[in-house]
């Protein structure tokens, strides 16, 4: 029997879409219909750019609400909620400190735009990092980057990740704070600002409670709005701690769990 959703919130990448960036769009839009008749809002939330999610879904974007950049952005169909502002001096701070560690690749990640500093990463980097921050630009130097910064997203050797976690948690303590779903990625973002943060502002939008929400993820960084969700779901694939988190695990990203799961919860009942 499918509980009173009004809200469900989707991580992307390892949850949504498969390994190679597809997921079954058909599929996806007749159970959105559903959902839109039942009342249930479709709530994209991920560490990934705005522009990025938004031409993930094509052609029903603009009925979507999205919680972006690890909850810095909250658009509710084309309406801006929120949008997060690290202040000039953290933002300084924040880059001093990651140039002490020139294997640290930084990406800095604006409002209208995600930047690369030439010289510090590879042409590779940018063209990988485009996949995900599908606004991005070569930059002289960050410092002179002039827009509204969201947050930071340093790629660190993978098996430093954990390292790196704790060297940003202790160093830009009260300035920034680290998350990451591990494999190198660390956002370092506004304090408190995060995937939860973001529903939290939807939910007293839309005069909804969290026990009327479902989430699914798979990293870290999704723990906050699993705790937050009266429904939670972790991925197959996803590590111990993240399920640890969940009430339910559901079939892995490869497997279309997110799909799967969303057609028992909104049936076709003709």
């Amino acid at each position: 029997m499918r509980p009173d959703l009004k809200l469900v919130a989707v991580d992307v990448d390892g949850t949504f879409v498969r390994s190679d960036y597809t997921y079954d769009v058909p599929r996806f839009r007749r159970i959105l219909a559903r959902m839109e008749a039942a009342g249930c809002r479709f709530v994209v939330a991920s560490g990934n750019q705005y522009y990025q999610l938004r031409d993930l879904f094509p052609g029903c974007a603009e009925k979507l609400a999205f919680v972006a950049e690890n909850g810095a952005l909250v658009k509710d169909r084309e309406e801006l909620v929120f949008a997060a502002s690290i202040p000039r001096q953290t933002v300084d701070f924040v880059i001093d400190v990651c140039r002490e560690y020139p294997e640290v690749k930084n990406v800095l990640c604006g409002l209208h735009s995600a930047y690369c500093q030439r010289g510090t990463v590879s042409q590779a980097f940018f063209d990988l990092t485009h996949i995900y921050y599908h606004r991005l630009q070569w930059v002289d130097d960050f410092k002179a980057v002039e827009d509204q910064i969201l947050k930071f997203a340093p790629t660190v050797p993978e098996e430093k990740t954990w390292d790196y976690y704790h060297l940003f948690r202790r160093r830009l303590a009260g300035r920034v704070e680290p998350t990451t779903s591990g494999h190198g990625s660390i956002d370092l973002i506004v304090p408190g600002c995060h995937k939860a943060s973001g529903l939290k502002r939807l939910v007293e939008r839309w005069g909804i409670s969290p026990e009327q929400c479902a989430a699914f993820g798979d990293g870290g960084n999704d723990i906050e709005m699993l705790n937050y969700c009266g429904y939670s779901y972790a991925m197959e694939n996803a590590p111990q701690n993240v399920k640890d988190a969940a009430k339910y695990t559901c079939p892995s990203n490869e497997e279309d769990g997110v799909l799967v799961t969303l057609e028992k919860l909104f049936p076709d009942e003709r």
